[in-house]
């Protein structure tokens, strides 16, 4: 803890450090500040009576990056959304398209072009979903009908979020860490005192069960963030040798050195792929629901099937894992091609002891990349399923067979009453949540210890350790 408090006390002894920090928060309090200004033309009763029967689809995930500006409609109601859908849209093409794959290998200049598509694919893909949004208010009577109310929904929620992406790339450019990462914890980060508030009220009711369950909650919350923070910073480290060469009369080369593969290749992409596509549907219905005088068209029963298709669903949980498995896989063949690897490493004259140059070598980290990534997958399953299931629980009597006696069973069981209802909290807590929130603050703290140690201070771990966030 002393090595911890003197860290502290140096971040405000470096001039230039504290200078970005103080800038950090500023912008923070800017976007903050943002979150009270509501769009015009906003019925807030009906609003209110909406997002009770919408939180559980994709607009409660836009709700989740935009730290709950969405669930007010303020003028920053979308947050960061469309930019970070632009850069992996932007980071998949790179895949198909070899004028981006080319300009990705063209070092500053193609990065700042990249950046720039980014920007403009954020704009259009912003008036998409802004007018998505001023529908979804019209049909459910929170916006006036009319085009006047469209167009000056579009226009202002499009405006706060390219205000809110220039924010994060300042904070990126002159703060610390990364901007649009650090606006996202923030968004997660002002949800936590309501968390607390329904905490403390559970306990001062006295009852034993309750208390029980706040305990068994504060424990699982401090071993899944224990257990973040072991995966996100595991690496497998393999062994790298350089052949000797001459250039000119020097001798060049001949060093060892390794090449550290991330446990968590995918990060949390996975996951927010998987709840994307699972929510879709019941977005879809929610903007455009059946036509009340036809009940017994196909429409009208394909929304009636999916309002029972939601968190605690035994069906909805077995795809969800399975959408997040499968994307981990997806994800990761996209970020680390092994063929290209390979090929960087031969035409640099290195080589894995043992291992033959070119397509062996590609071979042996594709079955090293495959072992790492089902490691990642079944982490990330882990870490999404689980908070989730304890505050929504797990409707047991859906399950084929056995559901209905191991629903007697855990309904009658003192101390499992809560597994088919969850634990009764509204705050979110879940998986996608906790590893931004982990992942985030490692980023930036490691990025605070590398400014530290090069000013020849102390980090965070003293002399004897480094800190490493996600991107280490």
């Amino acid at each position: 803890m002393e090595k911890f408090l003197a860290a502290v006390r140096n971040m405000f002894n470096v001039p230039d450090l504290r200078r970005r920090i103080f800038f950090t928060l500023g912008l923070l309090a800017v976007y903050r500040f943002g979150a009270h200004v509501g769009a015009p033309g906003i019925n807030k009763a009906r609003l209110d009576e909406v997002w009770r029967d919408v939180s559980g689809t994709l607009l409660g995930v836009l709700d989740l990056f935009s730290g709950g500006n969405f669930r007010t409609i303020s003028v920053f109601a979308l947050g960061v959304t469309p930019y970070i859908t632009a850069s992996i849209i932007l980071q998949l093409m790179t895949v198909v398209s070899p004028q981006l794959k080319k300009l990705q290998e063209e070092g500053e200049m193609g990065r700042q072009k990249i950046n720039q598509w980014t920007r403009y694919l954020t704009v259009a893909l912003a008036g998409i979903q802004t007018s998505f949004v001023a529908h979804w208010l019209q049909v459910n009577g929170v916006g006036d009908p009319g085009w006047g109310f469209l167009l000056s929904t579009v226009l202002t929620l499009t405006t706060g979020t390219i205000f809110v992406m220039w924010l994060g790339e300042q904070i990126t450019e002159r703060g610390i860490g990364n901007g649009i990462s650090l606006l996202i914890f923030a968004g997660i980060v002002i949800g936590l005192p309501s968390g607390v508030q329904q905490v403390a009220a559970r306990l001062s009711g006295g009852d034993t069960m309750a208390t029980i369950g706040v305990i068994g909650l504060l424990a699982a919350m401090i071993a899944i963030i224990g257990f973040i923070v072991f995966v996100e910073a595991a690496r497998r480290k393999i062994p790298v040798s350089y052949a000797k060469r001459h250039v000119g009369r020097q001798v060049v080369g001949g060093q060892q050195t390794t090449m550290p593969l991330k446990l968590n290749m995918g990060g949390v992409i996975p996951v927010i792929f998987a709840s994307s596509v699972l929510s879709m549907p019941q977005s879809i219905f929610a903007a455009v629901p059946p036509d009340p005088t036809k009940q017994d068209g196909l429409y009208s029963k394909i929304w009636q099937a999916f309002q029972l298709f939601h968190p605690g669903n035994p069906y909805y949980e077995l795809i969800f894992l399975s959408l997040i498995v499968f994307f981990t896989f997806f994800y990761v063949s996209i970020v680390f091609n092994v063929e290209e690897v390979a090929d960087n490493l031969r035409k640099h004259g290195g080589f894995m002891p043992g291992i033959r140059p070119g397509r062996a070598t590609a071979e042996y980290l594709n079955t090293i990349l495959t072992r790492l990534t089902t490691v990642g997958a079944i982490y990330l399953a882990l870490v999404a399923f689980v908070p989730q299931f304890m505050l929504s629980g797990f409707q047991v009597a859906r399950l084929p067979l056995i559901g209905p006696s191991l629903d007697a069973f855990v309904s009658t069981t003192p101390g499992l009453s809560w597994i088919p209802t969850g634990m009764g909290y509204q705050f979110y807590f879940g998986g996608t949540s906790l590893l931004i929130l982990v992942g985030v603050a490692m980023d930036t703290v490691a990025q605070i210890e590398a400014q530290l140690v090069m000013r020849n201070y102390e980090g965070f771990l003293g002399s004897g350790g480094r800190l490493r966030g996600r991107r280490a």
